[in-house]
């Protein structure tokens, strides 16, 4: 009874007591890290994933639900990306489950690039925003490099050929009357 006493075992049992704190500490030390790079990379990449989904900006419910499966997909292998870039895997992320549901983001939302197609979407924004080079594009989608490359070229002929049209009028600052103020001659 006393062996118990000092060393915590009976018959080769074990006080995990000390193993679970660790666990508990490295799981609180990850989710520290994980809020601070969600606070630092959350801006850019919901930005991205408003323009693959082809939302406006600061109205893009899909964007977001398609940031929050990413940003939980790369939680879960968190612990796994030791020297790896943290946003470089968000952004796979993100690719992979735009590129695998492309189709629910058919229809224009009136975002900038809602015009495209989901695929030019998707190779607009990894180029253009992201700055990826053609071929590690290629590489992700499983392209081939031609096709990368004459879907970017269409995407922005559609975008610089679409006309702008003005902002609507629920916006608080818009009213159709409006003019800019004049300054007052002295």
């Amino acid at each position: 009874m006393r062996e118990t006493l000092i060393t915590g075992s009976v018959h080769g049992t074990h006080d995990h007591g000390g193993e679970r704190d660790r666990r508990d500490q490295r799981d609180r030390r990850r989710a520290r890290e994980f809020e601070a790079y969600v606070a630092g990379a959350g801006g850019r990449l919901l930005h991205a994933a408003a323009l693959l989904t082809g939302e406006p900006p600061g109205h893009a419910p899909e964007a977001e639900q398609l940031l929050v499966t990413a940003l939980a997909r790369t939680y879960a292998g968190w612990h796994g990306l030791r020297g790896e870039d943290p946003y470089d895997h968000s952004r796979q992320e993100l690719v992979l489950l735009y590129h695998n549901t492309g189709w629910r983001y058919r229809r224009s939302r009136g975002g900038l690039l809602g015009p495209l197609s989901p695929q030019e979407r998707l190779v607009v924004v990894l180029r253009l925003h992201e700055g990826i080079a053609e071929q590690q594009v290629a590489a992700l989608l499983g392209l081939p490099l031609e096709r990368v490359h004459a879907l970017c070229l269409r995407g922005m002929a559609t975008v610089l050929s679409t006309p702008r049209t003005p902002e609507p009028p629920d916006h608080p600052w818009w009213h159709p009357r409006r003019r800019p103020r004049q300054p007052v001659a002295p």
